[in-house]
């Protein structure tokens, strides 16, 4: 008993231990490339001429009409988005996850292609078909709806709700994947206990399983709408200034001389984190452990004819609306010239040859692909770091990793690039990472800082799912803490810490803020920093865009796809724990 009692005081000395040299690390980690360079911005905004601290510039903007409602404009765009996320997520994980249907397999693996394009990627194709002169209005034109010659903006119609809605489309692939993870460690037991206590239908998805998934579903939902709430790409697109990102990126242009961005960061900074605090004491304060086997069989049951047809249905009818932009730009690629038709003239090959003969994108894929995966390396390690602490131990301040991990989100692109440009420059303690000389160690931590989130939320949201006692189990029996979790817990947990690697390195392949301020070399440009340099040559410039964009996609599109082949029918959803 003696040596059971020595053991145990080990082990907890050495969890503690753990959590104490996360804690620190991470708080060094964020002093240095999050905080850091946030403060060489705001400073600009809360200094005065003589160097002097001053809230003058926060209270000239919150009496602004203009920048109170970017601000709520902000807010009301990230609620909407986030609905109309969940409207499409959630309803489809839950399908895929309990039902067989036509074409399962290949449906629930493509309805992840929306993360593989960038907003001004898909610009590209979305002005192709819906533009005054795209595809949509030639079409009505020939159907003879509207006569020859007539020209309509789509965009300038509903500009919110049009940005809202291609927002959902791009971004419900996090709830499915985060929706698809819980619900594959719910044990069915539970449910079917309450199916024979009466409990049926909708009523047993609200009463039971809702809650049985509410931390995967917070875990998603937090990242839709902080992401949708600082979505920069999307306003930009649809000319739509009145949102609190543009106001910041218009403002970055007079960087040198103009404190009001400067002032704007803090309050979209302040706004994000008391908006996840609310969210997470309403919904993501406590998660329901269940154990590692099921105790009853479970699995998705078959469907009749028509059910399964629907689902089937579903599926593709939002894939296909969800990859338009995908569709516009693949057909730019192959296209020798589209204009106030419904199809381009003429096809061909050529566009990719000269895209991947151009001295920008051989060494853009490579190094896409060397910063991707050296950042993602970062952030599952660290994110399973950080989540462990906050899930499992007992430390004090555990719970201030949940919020440092999530502050990246609240911070547009932007902002925290030109704060890695002014810490880096000469003279100051961080100019050795000077990305005029070599952007890559800087690219790879601006990628890992602001892709660390999605590894942090997917991991806590499997270790709230994942008892505590199987862990407790191993350390009675003598193992240590640390091989506990390595050898019992991260197996159990892997369908999240896949999903959340799944979309770190999706998002980091495809960085815009970060890869178009930082890489200032061509020598070291990224794929979105080449597109972008393509596109905008005179002439064929769009089309070589599109071919390069094509191929960025098809790379990542296997990616995804192989993994959900090679790990199961879909993400997630094939680990029972």
């Amino acid at each position: 008993m003696a040596e059971l009692c020595i053991e145990s005081a080990h082990s907890s000395f050495m969890s503690q231990t753990f959590a104490r040299s996360v804690f620190v690390f991470t708080l060094l980690f964020f002093a240095a490339f999050f905080f850091w360079p946030v403060f060489q911005i705001l400073r600009g905004g809360f200094m005065d001429a003589d160097g002097h601290f001053t809230l003058s510039t926060l209270s000239a903007l919150l009496s602004d009409p203009l920048y109170r409602t970017g601000l709520l404009n902000s807010f009301w765009l990230g609620l909407a988005t986030t609905v109309f996320a969940f409207a499409i997520g959630l309803p489809l994980a839950f399908i895929s996850d309990r039902f067989i249907f036509p074409g399962k397999t290949a449906l629930a693996s493509v309805v992840l292609i929306p993360m593989i394009l960038p907003p001004f990627v898909g610009a590209i194709g979305i002005k192709q078909i819906f533009g005054q002169y795209g595809a949509l209005n030639a079409l009505l034109i020939q159907l003879g709806v509207r006569p020859d010659g007539w020209t309509f903006d789509w965009f300038a119609v509903a500009p919110f709700w049009g940005i809202a809605a291609v927002n959902a489309l791009s971004l419900y692939p996090i709830i499915y994947l985060n929706c698809a993870a819980a619900l594959a460690n719910v044990d069915p037991a539970m449910e079917e206990a309450a199916q024979n206590l009466g409990c049926t239908g909708l009523r047993r998805f609200r009463r039971i399983t809702l809650p049985l998934i509410r931390p995967g579903l917070f875990a998603g939902g937090t990242i839709v709408f902080i992401a949708g709430f600082t979505e920069l790409g999307v306003p930009l697109i649809f000319d739509y200034p009145r949102v609190t990102s543009v106001q910041i990126f218009y403002g970055l242009k007079d960087i040198g001389g103009n404190s009001a961005p400067y002032a704007l960061v803090t309050l979209l900074l302040l706004s994000t984190t008391a908006l996840y605090a609310v969210g997470k004491g309403l919904f993501g304060r406590q998660g329901h452990s269940m154990m590692a086997k099921a105790s009853s069989t479970g699995g998705a049951r078959t469907l009749g004819v028509g059910p399964a047809l629907l689902c089937t249905t579903l599926f593709g009818g939002i894939t296909a609306l969800a990859v338009l932009p995908h569709l516009g730009v693949v057909l730019t690629a192959f296209a020798t010239d589209w204009y106030a038709a419904v199809l381009p003239s003429g096809f061909t090959l050529e566009n990719f040859s000269l895209a991947l003969g151009h001295p920008l994108t051989v060494d853009a894929i490579g190094n896409s692909l060397k910063f991707a995966a050296a950042s993602t390396v970062i952030d599952i390690a660290l994110g399973i770091a950080i989540a462990y602490v906050i899930v499992r131990s007992k430390l004090a301040w555990g719970g201030l990793l949940d919020v440092l991990a999530m502050l990246p989100l609240a911070v547009p692109g932007l902002v925290i690039a030109f704060g890695y440009l002014a810490m880096s420059q000469e003279g100051r303690f961080f100019a050795f990472l000077n990305p005029v000389a070599n952007p890559t160690v800087l690219l790879i931590i601006a990628y890992s800082v602001r892709r660390l989130p999605y590894v942090v939320r997917s991991a806590v949201a499997g270790f709230q799912q994942t008892s505590e006692t199987l862990e407790e189990a191993a350390q009675n029996l003598g193992c240590p803490p640390l091989r506990a979790l390595r050898k019992i817990t991260l197996p159990l947990i892997a369908a999240n810490l896949i999903a959340g690697g799944l979309l770190a390195f999706a998002f980091a392949m495809l960085e815009v803020s970060d890869s178009l301020i930082l890489a200032q070399k061509q020598a070291f440009y990224p794929i979105t920093k080449a597109i972008l340099e393509l596109f905008q040559l005179l002439g064929d410039g769009q089309f070589l865009a599109s071919a390069l964009g094509v191929w960025a996609m098809t790379f990542l599109g296997i990616c995804i796809v192989g993994l959900s082949l090679v790990l199961g029918k879909k993400l997630g959803a094939i680990f029972r724990v």
